[in-house]
C-alpha cells in the first residue's frame, strides 16, 4: 500500500479506535504490560532524514513488558527512498528498561531495521539512553552494520522534554552520526523542536526538524529543514 493510501486508512482507523480506547481505560483498573500506538505523519524523519520522500504514512507499534523490565516488540512505517522498493519498514526490538534511583532511568536495547520487500538494507542496531530528572536523555547507539554496508556507525544525542499548560509539552533534539570512512559518507548533525498537544485519546504534534550541511551533503532534499506534523492514538 502506498503511504499516501496508508496514512489515510489509518487516519480513519483513529477515529475509530477512541471510543474503543476510552471503554478500555475504563475497563482496566490496572496498567497493561502492552502498549500500542497508530500514527499518520506527513513525513517520517529518522534521526533528520526523510524515510518516505518527503510524503505522508503510516506507523503502528505494540510492546509487551514485563513486570521486571523487559519488553520486546514490533513497529512498522511505510518508506519511499525513490525507487520501486522498499515500501515499508518493519523493525524488531528487545529490551530492559530499570530505574537505577529516583532521578535517573536506564534503558538499553537491540533493535533490527528491516525491510521485508527489499533486496538488503538490514541491520541491528545497540541503542542506550540514559534518562534524568524526567526531563533530559541522553542516548547512544551502535550498528557494525550501517544500513547493511557492513561498516561501523555511532549516534550520540540529547534531549528535552517539558510539561506545559493545557496539556501542551515541548521536547527538543539534538543529534551527531558518525559512519566510517570507508563509507561516501560525511558525520552530520541533526536537530528538532517539537510541541504536543493531548485532545484525550489523541496526540497532535507539530515539529520542526533538520540536519546541518553534511547531512544535506549525504542525503539532499531529504535531509533539509522541514515541518512535520502527526497524529496518534495509543496507551
Amino acid at each position: 500500500m502506498k503511504p499516501v493510501k496508508l496514512a489515510t486508512a489509518l487516519a480513519t482507523a483513529l477515529l475509530l479506535a477512541l471510543p474503543m480506547s476510552a471503554f478500555a481505560q475504563d475497563a482496566e483498573e490496572e496498567e497493561s504490560p502492552i502498549s500500542w500506538s497508530l500514527t499518520a505523519t506527513s513525513d517520517y524523519v529518522f534521526r533528520g532524514v526523510s524515510q518516505s520522500d518527503e510524503d505522508p504514512t503510516a506507523q503502528a507499534g505494540i510492546t509487551y513488558t514485563s513486570p521486571i523490565g523487559l519488553y520486546a516488540g514490533i513497529w512498522g512505517s511505510g518508506v519511499d527512498f525513490g525507487t520501486n522498493k522498499p515500501d515499508f519498514e518493519v523493525d524488531y526490538f528487545v529490551g530492559y528498561n530499570v530505574d537505577l534511583s529516583e532521578q535517573v532511568n536506564f534503558d538499553v536495547m537491540l533493535n533490527r531495521y528491516t525491510y521485508p520487500d527489499a533486496a538488503g538494507g538490514n541491520f541491528v542496531e545497540l541503542i542506550t539512553k540514559t534518562s534524568f530528572f524526567d526531563n533530559y536523555s541522553a542516548t547512544v547507539a551502535y550498528t557494525d552494520d550501517f544500513f547493511g554496508l557492513d561498516e561501523e556507525s555511532f549516534y550520540y544525542a540529547l534531549g528535552a522534554s517539558y510539561d506545559l499548560p493545557r496539556d501542551f509539552s515541548v521536547a527538543l533534539n539534538v543529534g551527531h552520526t558518525t559512519i566510517s570512512e570507508k563509507l561516501a559518507y560525511d558525520d552530520y548533525t541533526d536537530y528538532g523542536v517539537t510541541f504536543s498537544k493531548s485532545f484525550g485519546a489523541v496526540t497532535a504534534s507539530l515539529g520542526y526538524v533538520g540536519t546541518d550541511s553534511h547531512g544535506e551533503t549525504n542525503f539532499g532534499n531529504w535531509a533539509e529543514d522541514r515541518v512535520v506534523f502527526s497524529l496518534s492514538v495509543g496507551n
